[in-house]
């Protein structure tokens, strides 16, 4: 996702430089261009474009990648001076009694997968990417592996999932075994370990847990693999079903992976373990761990934005 998402900003950038390069006219070639025309570019997605400072960022990053990785060309300037300044958002975070009202409005897979993300605070691309062997049952523990920023990490299992994942995970075999019947059954596996162990793709514990309902050509090997059902397939059903039970906040997938965080803090549990849980970024320090992101979720501990209380309150 990364690659296809680099690949849109460079060609972006590219044409903002090129105006000409539908009638095939190319003036000007990125390596014959440095950090001015860098930051002509970002300062027209901030001013024309109207983008986001995140947008911004991400197309900054692309195009830093570009000069840095591929055409190895130092630029005149540092790109510190043209990233944007994030500004700060408060979570928005459901109340454990609107994130069942939200449910009631949700069935069969969609409900599950939004569960799991609720009950185990994963998000929405390591939910649909989980495969059976990350689940453990007895030890109740889901395995999250090459998360956000690469990083591995467990976290809880709700028991109340433990028999629904099961029933749901025969149904999921069941196809699996009919793909080997019909000469399919192999599923992508990262990095090379398809070249290092040439059968394992085939193997029950590397299937997803969420499989696509169609089979899909891989462009690189031609091979016919059931990947993972698309995010977009549960961000569209926990939006319908928000609509649907009346809370009236902007609640989204990753708004459950905030409740997670919220609600274990509001039950007594410590913040270093929720950040544990959650898997955010540690301090570069040793031995200590850096607990700034996870204290986003602090602001609805108690009364009030800060926890003040209202002197019309007395």
């Amino acid at each position: 996702r990364t690659g296809e998402t680099y690949e849109y900003w460079i060609k972006k950038y590219v044409r903002f430089h090129n105006p000409g390069l539908s009638r095939g006219e190319v003036s000007r070639h990125p390596s014959e261009m440095n950090f001015p025309e860098i930051e002509a570019f970002v300062n027209h997605l901030a001013a024309k474009d109207k983008l986001s400072a995140s947008s911004q960022n991400q197309a900054l990053s692309a195009v830093l990648f570009l000069y840095r990785e591929v055409l190895k060309i130092e630029l005149s300037a540092s790109a510190d001076s043209i990233r944007a300044n994030k500004p700060a958002h408060v979570p928005v975070v459901l109340t454990r009694d609107e994130v069942q009202r939200v449910f009631k409005c949700m069935s069969g897979v969609p409900l599950l997968m939004a569960q799991l993300m609720y009950g185990s605070g994963i998000r929405v691309s390591e939910c649909v990417q989980l495969r059976v062997k990350d689940l453990d049952m007895e030890y109740l523990t889901v395995t999250v592996h090459d998360g956000k920023g690469e990083k591995d990490r467990v976290t809880i299992l709700p028991a109340s999932l433990v028999e629904p994942l099961r029933a749901h995970l025969l149904a999921v075999q069941a196809i699996h075994d009919r793909d080997i019947e019909h000469g399919f059954g192999q599923v992508g596996l990262p990095y090379a370990l398809a070249r290092k162990y040439p059968n394992v793709d085939r193997e029950w514990g590397w299937q997803y847990v969420f499989p696509s309902s169609a089979l899909a050509k891989e462009k690189e090997t031609g091979i016919y693999r059931r990947w993972y059902v698309s995010e977009s397939t549960i961000q569209k059903a926990v939006k319908k079903a928000v609509r649907e039970s009346g809370v009236a906040k902007h609640a989204s997938c990753h708004t459950l992976r905030h409740c997670f965080a919220t609600h274990l803090l509001q039950s007594g549990y410590d913040i270093r373990t929720v950040q544990e849980l959650l898997g955010h970024k540690a301090c570069p320090e040793p031995r200590r761990r850096d607990v700034k992101t996870t204290m986003i979720y602090t602001h609805v501990l108690q009364r009030g934005g800060l926890a003040v209380k209202s002197p019309l309150d007395g």
